[in-house]
This record gives structure tokens, C-alpha cells and sequence, in this order.
């Protein structure tokens, strides 16, 4: 499947940022409060134990990376096959057993952090606040992981691509999904990119926990 998207100039680490918050102590989480705290700051598992989603925005950062090293020299093909080989593994880390990335990858890490903030939504005492955050969190992790899969193919692809022209065209979709999956995309030219389906990506996942958190009293 082909992606349509239009590459945009990425916002970078300093917007999604890391989200700055004071981890959540186990003597007084909520149930509601303790599936947050796996989204924003620790889940068994993750590289250092970090969030589910500090770990796949660190994750789609590689891909992004590596996306745009691959575009480098679009008449290399074994250049850019190396590259996106690279990107396929930080986005599903099952691709490969080493190379750049954390070893967790974007579909994991995303698909995770939309889980448990839905759990968090759906647990007993759950403020209103939460649950309509938990809503555009979910839905913009969401998003990731498709774009994820729709960049996964394309990689595949290139990796199979035997004429350099022929990669670099695909490539050009594949940063494109990479740059969506990380800072979303303006589908509907409003000029703005909300958390919406189709629109939202990891960048607007962190925003919308951050204030969930302060919402919540969890801010740092």
C-alpha cells in the first residue's frame, strides 16, 4: 500500500520533548492513575523501564533518523537498503536482532500506550478529564501504529527494490509515514494537525498526556 502523505519538516525531540513529570508513587495511584503511569513513566519490559510513550516517540526518532540518512544519496541502493533496514527495526524490532534502535519498536511501544491510557479511561473512579484525554492519546498512538505498518510495508519493498530510482521513489513515501508517525500531519489542510484519526501522531499523544497529568495533579 502506498502512503499519499506530503513530507513535512520534522518538529523534532524538543516539541514531543520528554513529558517532565514527577513519577507517580505506588502508595496512592489510582488504578486509573497506575495504567497512566505506564504510558508516561515506567512499564516492565521497556529499554530502562521507561514509559510506553517516551518509548515509542524515542523509537520513531531512529526511524525518522534513518529515514532521512537512507535519502542521503538516492543512487545508492544498497546505501539506502542498509538505512532502511535500520528504520524497519525501530519500528518492529522483531525485523531484526541488532542495529540502531532500542529494541522495543514504535508498533509495540505505541500500540501499548494506547492500551493502558484506555484502560486508564475505563477504570473505576476515572475523572471525566481523563477519560476525554484518554480518548486523543489512544486515538493518536493509534495512528502511529497504522502509519507504522504502512511504513513497515514500504520498507519491505524497498529492501526488495533491484533499481535505485525505484527506491529512492519510495522513499520518499516511507519519511514521509516516518514523519507522520512523529509529529502527525495536517490531512484535512486546516493548517493545524489535532489528535484526530488520520491526523494525530505521537507529538500530539505526549501533548494531550501532559495535560491529562496536570489535570490530574501528576505534573511535575
Amino acid at each position: 500500500m502506498r502512503s499519499t502523505l506530503t513530507a513535512r519538516p520534522a518538529l523534532g525531540l524538543a516539541l514531543i520533548g520528554l513529558i517532565g513529570t514527577t513519577p507517580i508513587s505506588a502508595q496512592d495511584t489510582s488504578p486509573a492513575h497506575t495504567h497512566i503511569g505506564h504510558v508516561s513513566d515506567g512499564f516492565r519490559g521497556t529499554p530502562d523501564r521507561q514509559g510506553l510513550l517516551p518509548t515509542a516517540v524515542a523509537e520513531a526518532e531512529i526511524a525518522l533518523r534513518h529515514a532521512t540518512l537512507a535519502a542521503g544519496d538516492a543512487s545508492d541502493l544498497e546505501g539506502m537498503q542498509r538505512h532502511v533496514g535500520h528504520v524497519a527495526r525501530a519500528l518492529d524490532a522483531s525485523t531484526s536482532e541488532s542495529g540502531p534502535g532500542l529494541g522495543y519498536g514504535v508498533l509495540v511501544a505505541a500500540g501499548r500506550a494506547a492500551q493502558h491510557i484506555s484502560l486508564a479511561a475505563r477504570s473505576e473512579g476515572a475523572s471525566d478529564g481523563v477519560k476525554a484525554h484518554a480518548t486523543h492519546i489512544a486515538t493518536a498512538a493509534n495512528n502511529a501504529v497504522t502509519n507504522a505498518e504502512a511504513a513497515l510495508e514500504l520498507a519491505s519493498q524497498i529492501q526488495e527494490a533491484t533499481e535505485a530510482s525505484e527506491a529512492a521513489e519510495l522513499l520518499e513515501e516511507l519519511t514521509a509515514l516516518c514523519e507522520a508517525i512523529l509529529n502527525g500531519v495536517d490531512a484535512d489542510e486546516d493548517g493545524r494537525t489535532g489528535w484526530q484519526e488520520g491526523e494525530g501522531g505521537l507529538s500530539q499523544a505526549t501533548q494531550h498526556l501532559t495535560l491529562l497529568m496536570r489535570g490530574e495533579g501528576l505534573g511535575g
